[in-house]
């Protein structure tokens, strides 16, 4: 049997960054998937939108973003998703437990 690949051994750790991510910008303005996949390319994720997309619908399934469709100016259908008062608490738990972790990794350099 073959030990998993960097990818796969690293994939949790990467979702859980890729939905901060998400929270955050949410809690900013509306996203969209495009423009979020564009955005985590800039910080170096490679999503598709094969994965960025059951991403954005287990989060609203799960309350933390909402979502809802408007006719973008090019006239297509594009689903915007803002961040809920459930992911804004969520998000916010996150940051300071993100915090906490920064200290420690950090504490000693």
């Amino acid at each position: 049997m073959q030990p998993p690949s960097r990818h796969r051994r690293h994939a949790g750790l990467t979702a859980s960054l890729v939905h901060l991510h998400l929270l955050h910008h949410a809690g900013e303005a509306p996203i969209f998937g495009l423009e979020m996949i564009e955005e985590l390319g800039r910080h170096g994720y490679a999503l598709s939108a094969g994965t960025m997309y059951p991403i954005l619908h287990r989060l609203e399934e799960d309350g933390l973003l909402r979502s809802k469709v408007v006719l973008a100016r090019d006239g297509r259908r594009r689903r915007l998703y803002r961040l809920t008062p459930a992911g804004r608490r969520a998000l916010r738990a996150a940051k300071q437990k993100v915090r906490e972790l920064f200290g420690e990794l950090f504490e000693h350099e």
